[in-house]
Formats: structure tokens, C-alpha cells, sequence
């Protein structure tokens, strides 16, 4: 997706990469036409290999393998170099979504210390693979950030099969180009009609808890029981009326 195509700008990305995904999804939820409680996110259970690297925000860009396909390497052997000039054809920030064929019999990794190098120079900020990784510490020091089913020791017949198409990891269709916010939570995949008032919604909705219903849990201190509910119940009340002004929805509560 071109950047004049883009809705939101680099300075956006860095403002929703300060929130955890679930507070994206918070703002996401009230914004959107898609089913909040089905859509978007990874329905399979995810592993997030770099925690301490926080959440990633990328566009995606996608490749299909299959590792225990030797073939592959003979139909198209220049697909690696294929897949390194779509990957440079597209402004970054980028996340690679990589859909392995052979999972959940997963035997080799797109990934390593090498790739990680190469496509953080690209402009990938990290990958969702629901296949592998391996040398784990040094993705983390190429500061290229993972999601991913498992470790593996090998690399196997790894090579690009396809690229740049619509790819399904963790129960998730993905196509080219859809915006991805991620965390050791999992990953939210926002589509192109609701990113131009994604960064406001969470922003909102963060505001909205530390306003209402946070500070009236956490102000505790000498109250009865029947103080503290009733407390609770009011901030509930204000926190829904809030939600309701902003986005004429009724809100989590």
C-alpha cells in the first residue's frame, strides 16, 4: 500500500505502538463494522518469542512456505530474490506474515539470525509465522520481533512459495498491505477502513478506564463494602456514558 494510500502516518504508528494490543482492540472495537467478538484477531494461540521488545505495528507483507518440500527450490529458483524486491518495494514500517504449510508438522524456519538481518534492513520490524524461528537470541538483537507457533533447530527446504497474496496464521486470514498491531497477547489485524480513527478510539478508551473505573477500584482505602460497590457501580455507569457520548455504542460494560 502506497504511503499516499495510507490513513494514518509514521509519527500514529509510534503513538499505537506505546498501547498493548488489547488496549488497541478496546478502541478498535468501538469503531468498527466487523464483529468484534469473531473478527480480526488470532483465534490459534500465539507465542511471543521477544517480549521485552513490547508490541510491533507493521503493515503486512506475505509469504507462504513449506519447508519439507525439497521441489521448491527447482520450480523457482530465484524466488528469494524475487520475494527480497516485492519485500523492498514497500514502505515500511513492514511485518512479514509467513503461512507454513506444513503445520502443525512444522520442521523448518523461515527464520534465523540471517533473515532477521536482512529483512530488518528492508524495513520489517518483526514476523507472525505460524510455523518456526530459530537463533532466537540473535533475531532479538537484530531487533527483529517474532510471533511464532515454536523453536526449531533447522532450517529444512525452506524457500519461498508464494508471496504477496492473502495468507491464513493462527485461524487469521491476512492480506497484503492490512495494518497489524502485536504483542505477547497475540495480533489484531485492523482493515483499511478503520485505521483513520484507530489511534483516537484507543486513546479514548485508555482515558476513559483511568477515569472512571480504574481509580474507583483502586480507591479502596477505609470504605465499607457497600461504599466501594457502590463506588464501582457508579464509575461503571459513567465509564458506559462516556463510551456512549463518544461513539454511540453501549461500550465493554
Amino acid at each position: 500500500m502506497p504511503d499516499s494510500h495510507r490513513p494514518l502516518t509514521h509519527a500514529d504508528l509510534l503513538q499505537l505502538k506505546r498501547w498493548n494490543t488489547p488496549t488497541i482492540y478496546n478502541g478498535w472495537e468501538q469503531i468498527t463494522k466487523l464483529n468484534a467478538g469473531a473478527d480480526a484477531f488470532n483465534i490459534e494461540e500465539t507465542r511471543d518469542f521477544m517480549p521485552q521488545m513490547g508490541p510491533m505495528v507493521g503493515y503486512a507483507v506475505t509469504l507462504v512456505i513449506e519447508p519439507s518440500n525439497a521441489s521448491h527450490r527447482q520450480t523457482n529458483p530465484k524466488a528469494g530474490e524475487e520475494l527480497r524486491r516485492y519485500i523492498a518495494s514497500i514502505p515500511g514500517p513492514k511485518i512479514v506474515v509467513v503461512q507454513d504449510l506444513d503445520k502443525p508438522r512444522v520442521l523448518g524456519s523461515a527464520w534465523g539470525e540471517v533473515s532477521a538481518n536482512m529483512f530488518r534492513a528492508l524495513g520489517c520490524v518483526g514476523t507472525i509465522t505460524d510455523g518456526a524461528i530459530r537463533d532466537l537470541d540473535e533475531m532479538a538483537n537484530a531487533g527483529f520481533k517474532a510471533l511464532a507457533r515454536r523453536l526449531c533447530v533447522g532450517h529444512a527446504h525452506v524457500h519461498p512459495v508464494r508471496w504477496n497474496c492473502e495468507v491464513e496464521v493462527f485461524g487469521r486470514k491476512v492480506s497484503p498491505g492490512d495494518l497489524i498491531h502485536a504483542d505477547n497477547h497475540g495480533f489484531l489485524v485492523i482493515p483499511p477502513e478503520d485505521q483513520s480513527k484507530l489511534l483516537d478510539a484507543a486513546r479514548f478508551m485508555d482515558s476513559n478506564e483511568c477515569q472512571t473505573v480504574i481509580p474507583a477500584a483502586r480507591d479502596s482505602a477505609g470504605r465499607s463494602t457497600n461504599e466501594l460497590l457502590a463506588s464501582l457501580e457508579a464509575s461503571i455507569v459513567q465509564f458506559s456514558a462516556n463510551v456512549k457520548a463518544k461513539f454511540s455504542r453501549a461500550g465493554e460494560w
